[in-house]
């Protein structure tokens, strides 16, 4: 079997070619900034993004005759896990999503170049929409607001999935907590095959990231939107996109921020460390939801690169449970793996509706 995947990030579109469970091809295509400011809209870049997957292939020398292209997932409504086969439903919400994201173009691209080949089949596999959130989970102290879940379903299952194989044990049989620690935090509770606490990575909820803010004071941030100091767009960009530690700091590179603490840089150690501190804090949380009774702790994403961060986060969550770092992401792996086994029987494929 011979699979494209593909994963368009906010400043790439990440590419690979596998034959069954072999990669041929790994590429990332990266965006300038004035390449992606002529587009009004992300959802505008489709054609760009598109043409650049096939000029890639072309100049790779890699023939178009692919049994399954398989797209990240885009912010759909809320669904279980899994594989899902792009239809028309899929495509209509995603041209009316009411969030915005890069992510959005994967099953766009998928469909549109899986119309190029006769038996070709066209995939997304665990989106960032994915809620499989006990009913508990869900409530919140207000009625109008429940909780909703946008994280990253794709890494933390496929790492979840590897540290089973790893130790020789079943991802359905365990209790994890997996953090994903990148442009955005995730922090799941994984019991038994099921992501049943996540907070919401992308617009508020959870620990402050590189890019955005977190959880924040409630009545503070309703003050801030009725002062008039800042457009809707203005302050949505507050809470994601220019929020968290480039906001508190200027950049979101932690190996620069590192350099300053070393450099004696007070306020770039506090805020660095109190992003740690928020991390370990949900963790900690997440603990209760497995009434303790943890096999792993996982600990995933490019900051985990860091040994600033990653030595300092165990310290304060150690105690827990064992604790396996697997540092970057394994979403091209993941999203072929699970084309490939949709298209050998081995995993269900679902209808999006």
């Amino acid at each position: 079997m011979k699979i494209l995947a593909i994963n368009p990030g906010s400043t790439s579109t990440k590419i690979a070619v596998y034959e069954d469970e072999t990669p041929i091809l790994v590429n990332n295509i990266r965006h300038t900034v004035e390449e992606l400011s002529e587009f009004p809209r992300i959802i505008d870049q489709f054609e760009f993004r598109k043409n650049l997957v096939l000029d890639t292939l072309e100049a790779k020398g890699i023939p178009f005759d692919f049994d399954a292209i398989v797209g990240r997932g885009g912010l759909l409504k809320p669904i279980p896990g899994g594989v899902y086969e792009v239809n028309d439903a899929m495509l209509d919400d995603i041209a009316h999503a009411m969030r915005s994201h890069a992510c959005n173009l994967g099953c766009l691209i998928a469909a549109e170049l899986a119309t190029l080949l006769p038996s070709c089949r066209a995939f997304i596999a665990d989106p960032g929409v994915v809620d499989e959130l006990e009913e508990v989970a869900r409530i919140t102290g207000s009625p109008l607001m429940p909780r909703i879940t946008i994280w990253h379903a794709l890494n933390q299952r496929a790492i979840a999935r590897r540290y089973a194989s790893e130790h020789n044990l079943c991802y359905e049989n365990l209790s994890l907590i997996v953090c994903h620690l990148g442009g955005g935090i995730s922090v799941g509770t994984h019991y038994h095959g099921r992501a049943i606490d996540v907070n919401n990575a992308l617009d508020g909820e959870g620990p402050f990231s590189p890019e955005r803010a977190g959880t924040l004071p409630a009545g503070q941030l309703i003050d801030l939107c009725n002062s008039g100091r800042f457009t809707r767009d203005e302050l949505k960009k507050r809470i994601s996109g220019s929020a968290g530690l480039t906001a508190h700091l200027g950049t979101t590179d932690v190996q620069v921020i590192v350099k300053r603490i070393e450099e004696g840089d007070t306020h770039a150690e506090l805020v660095l460390d109190a992003m740690i501190y928020q991390i370990a804090r949900s963790v900690g949380a997440s603990a209760t939801v497995l009434y303790g009774k943890i096999d792993a702790i996982l600990l995933t994403g490019g900051m985990a690169h860091s040994d600033y961060i990653i030595s300092r986060l165990k310290e304060r969550i150690s105690f827990l449970a064992p604790i396996y770092v697997y540092p970057g992401e394994d979403e091209l792996e993941a999203l072929a793996l699970n084309a490939l086994g949709a298209l050998r029987g081995e995993l269900p494929i679902q209808v999006y509706q």
